[in-house]
């Protein structure tokens, strides 16, 4: 990627430049230098369309997110897939299907599931071109019940249902009919790939401690079975229950099944010249020895295995011998079983009765059994024996394979990556060895001095710090709401942490010398607020302990005649606050706006909005820290959805200390209020806390509001939704406004109970710590 690359995009579309280099800085992190190249060669060519700015921005966003989940080999394909669509339908829609394919690659995990996803869209855009966009609106719904098999037949049930009659046709795949309900509760399945892949993952780790890459594979073809291929276990995208064994259970046989068959599989096993019956039967026999061995170490397989075997005496549709495969199966798992045939019995008791089952066995029982059924007359063709009713094993094209991979080596199974290797030198080892000083973010090989490395002259300023860039995290993404559509807008908002620069620590010194009559008040809030340690619970029913003072009374009034007070017992309690907070600050441009009626002893301006916020933090964090409580400082500004900063001045387990301090010394305001995002992106922090009360304290000066959304109401509305998930999710959001025209908007943003409007911006270093206490209380 070179300069002119991003001119020519520039050019071609104008609108990006603002949001060009912080899109291709995220995507650097993601994209190899090809991966690269052709990604902005299709940020063009969608430019070239004149479908407006916004789909080539959409694009550029959602892309790097489909290349994690499914590699960059498919953005292409991708390309390719809505170019072909933007000759049936709008723009809006083009730029919709880039909006929704982070979550429908995030659900397939799977670059062929989602070519064959791309490939329903064009068909279905040829078939039923109005249901193209409900569809696309309800794809987290869709995705989240069915798998792409199912969402298929469920779409092309509504385009020849309703291939003539617009209007039922946009309610079908709206999700609004009635049969569109009943279609999706017909195609859904029970346990989907994608919400047990963490687990399987974790799964196989605890048993073999390697991993082992699962993929899914669409299931909808019959007599679908799990398959081992390109080094990855592939197994079907969704399944149902067997029985009283769960979805997630048979998952579990599956991955363990084929697992076992990597770990205890040395060599390709012998057989490749022999008929395809007898070929199976060396699979088949293969089967039991991998689980006999997986069982010796962890018994539990067994119970699990045996479980999904059929039910002996179930016949077959197809022919009476298979019948007997399946109970031969149960009795190589299972030393206690039998099939009831003496002759079949006896190849079970081989194999049970070697001293080393390895895959030659295998071959000599398989030859035993290929030669006994065609004596008697009743081998069934292959066609049949791929019918056995054992729904955890997989169809052994494993064995056959013919590639060169070290059968033993567990590294042969972790596909090859291209990571990036970050390394500490020294000085000298960076002066004389480094030959690519205009290297980028895609460089091999990145190099971090032990320290800091300053020029000649004696000014105290490194070359970091001078020009050297402040490190910014990997982008998350959250949704936003469209209240004009009533749905999220997936994957709308981009945020990263950043750092604000140092300032000089003994600035919050000196304000916290200067505000020394609020800090004796703050020094009555700790006191009042701090834990007492152990305290002595009285008069209970059911205490611990007998409460002297209790019990004699008592047994005064047993001897007056009266009823006497149950409460005679008593507990001693540890005295503690589970509580953390998190302050959020705005730190918008309109920070930097001068207090109104305050000046200094000159007549000129005196303090900032951002000066009395930075007054406030400083107290508030005193008295917080005195308190005990885990108190984290963060703050945050955008510019557009692309581009919302956050940035942590102190964090929950941080002393209040020097970094802490002078990163609160150096806080600058500037750019817009996308108070949505990083509300929730505050929330993301307090989840992962494990105290029970978790407060958000949002400090704001204005209402929310950013470049590129002219409609005042739509970030209002955002921001609601966002308060309301926090409190579904157990966080309390409070809100204190500067701003004295607050009344109009907050009250519909927090709820009528929820947030404080400060009239005299002044008293806010006063308002703050007491506003904390009280909410915590």
């Amino acid at each position: 990627m070179t300069a002119d690359d991003l001119e020519d995009l520039r050019t071609a579309a104008p609108d990006l430049a603002g949001t060009l280099d912080a899109t291709v800085h995220e995507a650097s992190r993601i994209f190899s230098p090809a991966g690269l190249t052709a990604w902005l060669d299709g940020a063009r060519a969608l430019a070239g369309l004149g479908r407006g700015s916004e789909l080539v921005a959409t694009y550029m966003e959602a892309m790097p997110q489909v290349a994690r989940e499914c590699g960059e080999d498919v953005v292409p394909d991708c390309v390719t897939a809505v170019m072909k669509l933007s000759s049936m339908t709008s723009g809006e829609v083009l730029t919709l299907v880039f909006a929704t394919l982070p979550s429908a690659a995030a659900r397939m995990a799977d670059a062929d599931l989602l070519r064959g996803y791309l490939a329903l869209l064009h068909r279905l855009s040829a078939k039923a071109p109005r249901g193209l966009r409900p569809m696309l609106e309800n794809l987290d719904e869709l995705l989240g019940k069915l798998t792409l098999s199912g969402l298929r037949r469920w779409a092309d049930f509504g385009a020849e249902a309703y291939g003539r009659d617009l209007t039922r046709q946009a309610a079908y795949f709206g999700l609004q009919s009635e049969d569109s309900k009943a279609v999706l509760q017909a195609e859904r399945r029970g346990t989907l790939f994608v919400d047990s892949q963490r687990r399987l993952n974790f799964t196989l780790m605890a048993f073999w401690a390697r991993a082992f890459f699962l993929r899914p594979a669409a299931a909808d073809t019959p007599g679908f079975r799990p398959f081992i291929e390109d080094r990855a276990l592939h197994l079907p995208d969704a399944v149902d229950a067997v029985g009283e064994v769960s979805g997630i259970d048979v998952y579990r046989a599956m991955a363990a099944h084929m697992a076992a068959q990597i770990v205890h599989t040395p060599a390709p096993p012998p057989g490749r010249d022999l008929a395809p019956a007898a070929r199976f039967l060396v699979g088949y026999f293969e089967d039991a020895r991998v689980e006999a061995a997986a069982a010796r170490e962890f018994p539990g397989l067994k119970r699990l295995w045996l479980s999904l075997m059929p039910a002996a005496g179930t016949p077959h549709p197809e022919h009476d011998t298979m019948p007997l495969l399946e109970r031969l199966a149960v009795a190589l798992l299972d030393p206690e079983a039998h099939t009831g045939d003496a002759p079949v019995d006896a190849i079970a008791d081989r194999f049970h009765g070697a001293a080393e089952q390895t895959p030659d066995l295998s071959q000599d029982l398989a030859v035993a059994l290929f030669d006994l059924l065609t004596e008697r007359k009743a081998l069934p063709s292959l066609r049949i024996l791929e019918t056995l009713r054992i729904p955890y094993r997989d169809d052994n094209r494993f064995l056959w394979a013919t590639d060169a991979v070290d059968w033993r080596d567990a590294t042969a199974w972790v596909p090859d990556r291209k990571d990036q290797v970050r390394r500490r030198v020294g000085l000298m080892e960076f002066i004389n060895e480094v030959d690519t000083e205009t290297a980028g973010d895609d460089a091999q090989e990145i190099w971090t001095l032990d320290g800091e490395l300053f020029p000649y002259e004696d000014d105290g300023v490194s070359y970091n710090a001078r020009e050297g860039r402040e490190p910014v995290s990997d982008p998350v993404h959250y949704p936003e709401w469209d209240y004009q559509v009533q749905l999220y807008r997936p994957n709308w908002t981009t945020v990263t942490e950043r750092r604000q620069p140092r300032g000089d620590p003994a600035t919050i010194d000196a304000l916290l010398t200067a505000h020394k009559g609020v800090t004796h008040r703050i020094r009555q809030i700790v006191d009042r607020l701090r834990p007492q340690g152990i305290v002595r619970q009285r008069r209970l029913e059911d205490g611990d302990d007998l409460d002297i003072n209790a019990a004699v009374d008592a047994m005064v009034m047993l001897r007056l005649g009266r009823d006497p007070d149950p409460r005679i017992t008593q507990r001693w309690v540890i005295n503690r606050r589970d509580l953390c907070a998190l302050v959020l600050l705005d730190l918008s441009e309109s920070t930097n706006d001068p207090v109104r009626g305050e000046e200094d002893g000159e007549g000129r301006e005196g303090r900032t909005v951002l000066d009395l916020t930075r007054e406030a933090c400083a107290l508030v964090a005193t008295a917080v820290d005195g308190i005990g409580d885990p108190f984290a400082i963060h703050g945050f500004a955008s510019d557009g959805r692309h581009d919302v900063r956050y940035t942590r001045f102190k964090d929950f387990d941080q002393p209040f200390e020097v970094e802490a301090k002078s990163r609160l010394a150096g806080m600058r305001g500037g750019l817009s209020t996308r108070m949505g995002a990083a509300m929730r992106h505050a929330g993301r922090h307090l989840r992962r806390r494990a105290e029970k009360h978790k407060l958000l304290l949002v400090l704001t000066d204005g209402e929310p509001a950013d470049i590129d959304e002219r409609d005042p109401q739509y970030l209002r509305h955002d921001a609601r939704n966002a308060v309301e998930d926090l409190r579904a999710a157990g966080i309390a959001p409070y809100c204190l406004s500067l701003d004295p025209l607050a009344d109009q908007y907050v009250a519909r943003i927090f709820g009528g109970n929820a947030y404080t409007v400060v009239d005299h911006v002044q008293r806010l270093p006063e308002k703050l710590p007491t506003l904390f206490a009280a909410l915590t209380r």
